[in-house]
């Protein structure tokens, strides 16, 4: 395997989107928000449990482990989000490699990707892990592939807010 292969592969790891929603909410508007993002329907799972307070919780997960497929989803956010989450990276990005971030979930159903700034709106979790190898600088390595994402999301014309 050469070193140009092996730096191709290089990227990320999974992708995964979380919201929490009652059973008020429109479950249907959120879970097609998040298989938008993921861009399968199947991989969004619902689970249904009862608060600490009785009423029932749905936790609304998605994800992929596919290479291809969460670096189309980390892109799915726009060029402005993406730009946002670079310069906010050092905040962002923990020491497994995990970047972490919310969506406004009232923005993702109206089929908006606005990147939350408070806890205080309903929000979707975005966590992003990025695939680190030995022989490269690990910020090198995160960079390039959030780069690679900023492309994408020029190519597809997503702007983001």
């Amino acid at each position: 395997m050469t070193h140009q292969r092996f730096r191709q592969l290089v990227g990320l790891h999974r992708i995964s989107w979380r919201a929490t929603a009652t059973a008020l909410s429109n479950l249907d508007a959120i879970a097609e928000g998040l298989a938008w993002l993921v861009g399968n329907a199947d991989d969004v799972e619902l689970d249904r449990t009862a608060s600490y307070h009785g009423p029932e919780v749905v936790l609304i997960d998605a994800g992929t482990a596919n290479k291809k497929r969460a670096l189309a989803s980390l892109a799915q956010l726009g060029e402005r989000n993406i730009q946002n989450l670079l310069e906010s990276l050092e905040h962002r990005l923990d020491e497994q490699h995990v970047l972490h971030f919310r969506l406004e979930l009232n923005a993702l159903v109206d089929g908006e990707v606005v990147l939350a700034d408070s806890s205080g709106t309903p929000t979707v979790k975005g966590q992003a892990k990025f695939e680190v190898y030995p022989g490269q600088p690990a910020a090198d390595q995160i960079l390039e592939t959030i780069q690679r994402a900023l492309k994408m999301a020029r190519e597809k014309g997503r702007d983001g807010v």
